[in-house]
């Protein structure tokens, strides 16, 4: 029996334009699109609403929230992949990179527990259906980390992997080039002394471990042919190093002069829409706000708040002068090319009938519904 439904009176973000019109679903895909409303009995009243194409997030670390809700309070890894999926799915997010962590420098040892307990709930929940956004993995690995090749090894072919990032989160370096402030961060858990051994023996792991895994990394998924990012870009020579190995996304670049050389060099930059919804980074880096304006963002990712998305999309749209669609294309379309998923991302006859529903409430984008596949998941 073919399943259809009618989605009518929406105010359609197209890639280009919106228009007021209806959407037809059919077997999980858009059938067809028509301007004007539809009387046809059973036809769904939108009320006027705006409906977008469902919402690509290629880096959130959500999964990580629900598994460690408090700092000593360690929750089911099942029951928290569960709750991640349907924030995703209540967020507008039908397809959704979880960003797992490969490689513990020393501060973060239950990662490595979520990396292997999240691989595990994705291949258990997958198949029965009960999902309500499409998860695959992105895998974001630390390259100075003792332990990051043999966590590699483990999902490496995994068929679920569809991003890797390179990251290097040492003291003194990207995220953390400014090492005071990494110490006065780091001695808020541990007493000082220990924090200056840390440092001292991270900075030594690094110079031994970063070169020598990083060519093992590139050489290990060289066959799979995924996207690549660098992660927490500062530096314009590592930048040009990583164009010349075929690393052409910038993830999270730390300031202006990295996010232009990363363009300079041909990279797509990903930026994180907290940062562009709170007006500032939580951590000292470049606001994302001023990126858009100067066109050097072309993917928003949700990073740690799903719902981040959407009002990112929104605010970027009246902050900076871009439009509307164009707002929207940052976390639809060009994710989808990123990712090589050209059967999603936009509202458009033969893709998959992913779709959101929205309301603004004022400047604040309220979802009121979501479709994965046709279905109602939200």
């Amino acid at each position: 029996m073919t399943t259809e439904t009618i989605l009518t009176n929406a105010l359609l973000v197209l890639p280009d334009t919106m228009q007021p019109g209806t959407l037809v679903l059919r077997e999980g895909r858009i059938a067809d699109l028509q301007p004007g409303r539809s009387h046809a009995p059973g036809a769904i009243d939108l009320d006027g609403d705006h409906l977008i194409p469902g919402v690509i997030d290629v880096h959130t670390d959500n999964l990580e929230r629900q598994v460690q809700p408090r700092a000593t309070a360690r929750w089911p890894s099942r029951s928290a992949f569960l709750a991640h999926d349907a924030q995703t799915a209540a967020a507008g997010v039908t397809t959704v990179l979880d960003a797992l962590c490969l490689g513990d420098l020393g501060f973060d040892a239950e990662r490595t527990e979520t990396f292997l307990n999240g691989v595990k709930d994705l291949d258990a929940l997958a198949p029965t259906g009960l999902l309500k956004s499409e998860h695959f993995l992105h895998l974001r690995c630390e390259l100075p980390a003792a332990d990051l090749l043999p966590l590699l090894e483990t999902v490496a072919d995994h068929p679920a992997v569809r991003m890797v990032s390179l990251m290097d989160h040492s003291p003194g370096v990207g995220q953390y080039v400014d090492i005071e402030r990494y110490r006065k961060m780091r001695a808020r858990s541990m007493p000082l002394p220990e924090v200056e051994k840390r440092i001292d023996k991270l900075l030594t792991q690094r110079e031994r471990l970063r070169g020598p895994q990083r060519r093992a990394l590139l050489e290990r998924i060289a066959h799979r042919n995924l996207p690549l990012a660098s992660h927490d870009d500062w530096r314009e020579d590592e930048i040009a190093e990583n164009a010349a190995e075929g690393i052409m996304i910038s993830e999270f670049p730390v300031s202006l002069m990295a996010a232009e050389a990363a363009r300079r060099h041909g990279m797509q930059i990903i930026g994180g829409a907290p940062n562009l919804v709170r007006g500032g980074s939580h951590s000292g880096n470049v606001a994302v706000v001023d990126l858009v304006r100067s066109g050097l963002v072309d993917v928003l990712a949700s990073d740690y708040v799903p719902p981040a998305m959407i009002e990112a999309a929104w605010r970027a749209a009246a902050d900076t002068g871009i439009s509307l669609p164009a707002a929207v294309a940052t976390i639809t379309a060009t994710p989808a090319r990123m990712l090589k998923m050209e059967d999603r991302g936009r509202i458009e006859v033969g893709r998959r009938a992913d779709l959101v529903r929205i309301r603004p409430l004022g400047q604040m984008p309220v979802v009121r519904a979501v479709w994965r596949a046709g279905e109602r998941v939200a």
